[in-house]
């Protein structure tokens, strides 16, 4: 497989599963056991790339974005609280994330973990469907203060690869009263931090590699634009499959590629 193939394929992969409750960094990690590439030497570009799908949440919503800016000059106290929610919430997924950080690079190395996390991570979205009837939270700046810490500490969970960070969130933030499309959306805002916060990590811990002239930023241009493009259309389109149908069908995909996954690793 050419790098250029390689290159389109990741940002693709990043792209349509950033947002979407199957866990983008499973899918990485599982591609590069089925494309038979070299994970470590593309793992710089792995990280860069992300950037590319923040900055389609940040396009995507800039209006959001820009009317919250000016209500905190203006003081307005609902922008005040959506920026409290996203500090909130953001809190414990930097704390443990720095402080596990070397165990979390260890289960990243573990292929099976990710499928079989897709499996139980289906399954557990499936049962929460079922269960969860009420939804009494519509808007963000709403949401009360210890439900933001819940849904902070759920997130925590997708530090397990497979497991999935907007799933986390959003499944997190459904059982604690708030409704799918707001749970969704707070899931995109809330990526931005911490999206923003573990590329930083990971450079700042790669940076001999970054300074060292063995990045092809290239390579890293061409699957930023790809991760961004596809992002900006698979955002779209999941909040339309979810006020609509929900979340079974992404938790039966997770149940089907992660069976796919288990079986395959196994026979190889």
């Amino acid at each position: 497989m050419t790098d250029l193939l390689t290159v389109i394929l990741l940002g693709i992969v990043e792209g349509l599963t950033e947002f979407l409750p199957v866990s983008s960094t499973g899918h990485l990690i599982l591609a590069s056991e089925l494309l038979g590439y070299d994970a470590q030497q593309w793992a710089m570009f792995n990280v860069v790339i992300q950037l590319g799908a923040i900055l389609a949440v940040v396009v995507l919503y800039w209006r959001t974005f820009w009317a919250v800016a000016v209500g905190l000059v203006q003081g307005n106290p609902v922008s005040w609280r959506f920026l409290r929610n996203l500090v909130i919430a953001f809190i414990p997924a930097a704390v443990i994330g720095l402080l596990l950080h070397d165990q979390i690079e260890v289960m990243l190395g573990s292929p099976m973990t990710v499928a079989v996390a897709l499996i139980v991570g289906g399954v557990a979205i499936l049962v929460l469907e079922r269960l969860i009837r009420s939804a009494t939270i519509v808007g963000i700046a709403d949401i009360p203060i210890l439900r933001v810490v819940g849904i902070g500490f759920i997130q925590c969970i997708s530090m397990i690869p497979g497991v999935s960070r907007s799933g986390a969130t959003i499944m997190g933030a459904l059982a604690l009263g708030v409704e799918r499309r707001t749970a969704a959306e707070f899931s995109f805002f809330l990526a931005i931090p911490t999206m923003l916060g573990a590329t930083t990590l990971e450079l700042i811990k790669k940076r001999d590699v970054l300074f060292s002239g063995g990045v092809n930023w290239g390579d890293i241009g061409v699957g930023f634009v790809v991760a961004f493009v596809v992002a900006v259309l698979v955002i779209k389109w999941f909040v339309g499959i979810v006020s609509k149908h929900g979340f079974a069908p992404f938790a039966w995909y997770r149940i089907i590629a992660g069976t796919a996954a288990v079986i395959w690793l196994i026979m190889r």
